[in-house]
């Protein structure tokens, strides 16, 4: 059995030889919990480098006979664990989970369970030694489990789909066990499918430490896709005459292959079409619950349309990698690394960061690339020679890779992984479309034929850019990804690109702009997008949702020299129809001359396409916009944009009308300042206020002020079922009311919204 163990802490700053044997004072925290909340920009990460205390009571009637255990699915960085004085776990990894048994050292009565935490950035400690370009929140940020079984117990469970586009199917249950008495045992595996309908099951006789049981001649399995992402259940039990230990494990049926040609999954050719992203959030660092971590996933599949994330640059929740395997996003998992490699301790730490990435993911259908190299490290022969071994031999259904961001560079893995930032390196005179977006592979490689290659960042640092930059630089962002993109589709040899980044994040002072932020998303911090997101929205198919999102604020002056031309329009309509003023409407088709290769191509509207007066040049009137997305001939969305905009309505979104309170949960609200015509005020900075009632609370400040015409924000749960009230008061609106629901159960429940007419 295995339960949450994320109430009842006590968090103290420091950690003294007696915190070992005694109960300090300190603050009660739920789990999972950031050390140091940080503002929002602005501040010295040095804050939270240093010790810091969890401690909390286990009482010998809460554990069953048998074997009692901690896991821990993360701590940053350098985690002790002490059970009633005595060290009984030491875990040098910031990213990976780490089990302390508890049974040799319980006693009767109460138990006092105390952790160390260390947050400074040890050198012998990948990812420490050099400079990394994100921070490492201290704290104790993922889940806590208790979990208890019999005096013998299921270790490893490996789950392989041999041959998953044969007629016939197999499934290979590789499993370990460890404790007393399993041996002469049985191992029991059920197969179940998502209607929980067993599909085969099997059992056999436990003969040693590891066993291997093969459930064969399997019809009518369904596969494993980005479209269609179907998930099988497999019930592993350890038996004897009772059941002394119960596993789940979700996994699926599906082929994926790098080659030179490109990448194929379940036999198909697909271009990757991906996002790099980084586990923080702002105030609260790494420490966000399960629902956020799924937002992120879903934000990336369904809102951006990516097919693929790479989990820069270490391995990021199991609640992430779970949702990627139910939404159907395809993952990139690399260890812990930036640039810097250090001696043999910590070159050692980091193989063994190999081999705990794959034991704990290694079931993910999701997954399909393990990254055994530090992000844009030196070649290093021994090391990664080291690396690529053993991920092959704990995992030989998938490809290795090592992203690099240097030319020739010694090829160990299956799959040549480059960070490209041709365009930025060297600024080209004359139009953007001109310029050269990623350089051929060979260019890159050395070598004198094509290997399996992927690239794996463009863009961010080399343009960041700002949600509330002028329209130009954002226009400019734009133009940035729709070039990479086009290139990457065009070139059969690059199996796709994964731009950086998903969003915006915090970081060290030697990174980023002043504020402590690296403006590199599509997104910002708070997951509101910019206009570069709809670059990826826009290449989903209209079924899907049609898009049609003008990269303007259409007003005359934003640019230099006035006007809103060249004027790009991202969508993944067939043509779009444009009507300014009283001038009959216009309509264009993609620009297929200059993005000839993306599957949809933007709308761009240039000078010498239309005629002065239409546009409102000097001297003319300004008149109001809008577009008409068509599909097949017929309209299927509307934008519209006025002259003069206004405020008008306060739109207030949350991402969930409930919010859970039997674990640690968050749900998101925007706030929008809308025009007339409900489009976003860019310009707006008015402040707000957010005032919280009931049984949730604020994350970070009461007090904020537009960006780009938004305002985001989270509530977090108490841990208190009952009603929750946001209500949000700025001068130019009436305030704005929203109702949720602190529930003690299991909610997928659909967003919700309120709005506010401006005063």
């Amino acid at each position: 059995m295995r339960r949450r163990l994320n109430d009842g802490w006590i968090f103290s700053e420091g950690f003294e030889p007696r915190f070992r044997y005694e109960l300090q004072p300190g603050k009660p925290v739920r789990l999972p919990h950031n050390a140091v909340n940080l503002p929002l920009n602005y501040f010295d990460e040095r804050v939270y480098q240093k010790e810091f205390c969890y401690q909390r009571i286990l009482h010998w009637q809460e554990l069953a006979s048998g074997e009692s255990q901690l896991i821990f699915d993360a701590a940053m960085a350098d985690a002790r664990v002490f059970l009633n004085g005595i060290e009984i776990q030491h875990h040098r990894d910031g990213f990976t989970p780490f089990t302390a048994r508890l049974t040799e050292h319980l006693q009767p009565g109460e138990n006092l369970l105390s952790v160390r935490i260390d947050g400074r950035e040890n050198p012998s400690i990948p990812p420490f030694g050099g400079y990394i370009d994100y921070l490492t929140y201290a704290g104790i940020y993922r889940d806590v489990w208790l979990q208890t079984t019999g005096s013998a117990w299921i270790g490893d469970i490996k789950i392989e789909t041999p041959n998953p586009l044969g007629q016939r199917k197999s499934v290979r249950v590789k499993c370990g066990f460890h404790g007393k008495g399993y041996m002469g045992c049985r191992l029991r595996v059920s197969i179940q499918d998502r209607s929980s309908k067993t599909v085969t099951s099997s059992e056999c006789a436990i003969s040693g430490a590891q066993v291997q049981l093969t459930l064969d001649d399997l019809t009518g399995i369904e596969l494993w896709d980005i479209d269609n992402p179907v998930l099988y259940r497999a019930e592993v039990s350890l038996l004897a005459e009772t059941a002394l230990d119960h596993r789940e494990i979700s996994f699926g049926f599906r082929d994926a292959v790098f080659a030179a040609d490109g990448f194929r999954l379940n036999g198909r050719l697909l271009k990757i079409r991906g996002l790099n992203r980084h586990q923080s959030f702002p105030y609260v660092g790494y420490a966000m619950g399960r629902r956020s971590q799924e937002r992120d996933a879903s934000i990336l599949k369904h809102e951006l349309g990516c097919n693929l994330v790479r989990t820069s640059h270490y391995p990021q929740s199991s609640w992430f990698l779970d949702h990627c395997d139910r939404v159907g996003l395809l993952v990139f998992e690399e260890i812990p690394g930036w640039q810097h490699i250090g001696g043999r301790e910590w070159q050692q730490e980091s193989v063994r960061n190999v081999a705990r990435m794959i034991r704990r993911d290694w079931n993910h259908p999701s997954i399909v690339l393990w990254g055994v190299r530090i992000n844009e490290s030196a070649d290093n022969r021994e090391f990664y020679t080291r690396t690529n071994r053993l991920a092959r031999k704990l995992d030989s259904t998938r490809q290795t890779s090592g992203v690099r961001c240097i030319g020739n560079s010694e090829l160990l893995e299956d799959v040549y992984a480059m960070n490209d930032f041709a365009i930025g390196s060297e600024e080209m005179p004359g139009a953007n479309h001109h310029r050269v977006a990623l350089r051929g592979q060979t260019e890159v490689t050395g070598l004198s034929g094509n290997v399996p290659y992927l690239v794996t960042e463009f863009n961010g640092h080399m343009f960041p850019t700002k949600s509330f930059d002028n329209e130009m630089r954002q226009a400019e962002h734009v133009l940035r990804f729709l070039q990479v993109l086009d290139a990457s589709y065009g070139d059969p040899n690059i199996t796709g690109s994964v731009g950086w980044c998903m969003f915006d994040y915090n970081t060290h002072r030697e990174f980023g702009s002043g504020d402590r932020i690296c403006h590199h998303g599509v997104l910002d911090m708070f997951r509101v997008e910019k206009f570069a997101a709809a670059v990826y929205a826009s290449q989903s198919e209209v079924k899907s949702k049609p898009v049609l999102k003008p990269v303007t604020h259409w007003s005359r002056g934003e640019r230099n020299i006035g006007g809103v031309l060249p004027l790009i329009i991202l969508t993944n309509c067939d043509e779009v129809e444009l009507k300014v003023g009283s001038y009959e409407g216009r309509r264009f088709l993609p620009d297929r001359v200059s993005f000839p290769h993306l599957p949809h191509p933007p709308v761009i509207i240039r000078p010498e396409d239309v005629n002065a007066g239409e546009f409102g040049t000097w001297g003319h009137s300004w008149e109001g916009m809008r577009l008409i997305g068509y599909q097949s001939g017929e309209p299927v969305t509307e934008t519209r944009m006025v002259n003069s905009p206004i405020p008008a309505k306060l739109d207030v979104a949350a991402d969930s009308g409930e919010i859970l309170a039997g674990e640690k949960d968050e749900v998101r609200i925007v706030v929008t300042a809308l025009s007339q015509t409900g489009s976003t005020l860019p310009y707006l900075t008015d402040p707000l206020n957010i005032e919280i009632s009931g049984e949730a609370a604020l994350i970070g400040p009461d007090s904020l002020a537009f960006r780009a015409g938004t305002a985001a924000f989270w509530i977090e749960s108490t841990g208190r079922v009952g009603p929750v009230t946001v209500r949000i008061v700025s001068p130019r609106f009436l305030p704005a009311s929203l109702s949720l629901s602190a529930v003690d159960r299991l909610c997928r429940s659909a967003p919700v919204r309120s709005a506010a007419d401006a005063v």
